[in-house]
């Protein structure tokens, strides 16, 4: 089962139509609000549910 749905530690809900897209939205997320802090898909998929 994909996971699409991960919840950042400040609150933030992030949700994609699959991993990949979720991947790329959490990255965003990371660009925008945590300026500075990386991660790559597989740590993005361990958080994800």
């Amino acid at each position: 089962m994909a996971k699409t749905h991960l919840s950042c530690p400040c609150g933030e809900a992030i949700t994609g139509t699959d991993e990949d897209d979720l991947v790329e939205q959490a990255q965003k997320h990371l660009s925008e609000a945590h300026p500075g802090r990386e991660y790559d898909r597989e740590m993005i998929l361990f958080m994800a549910y």
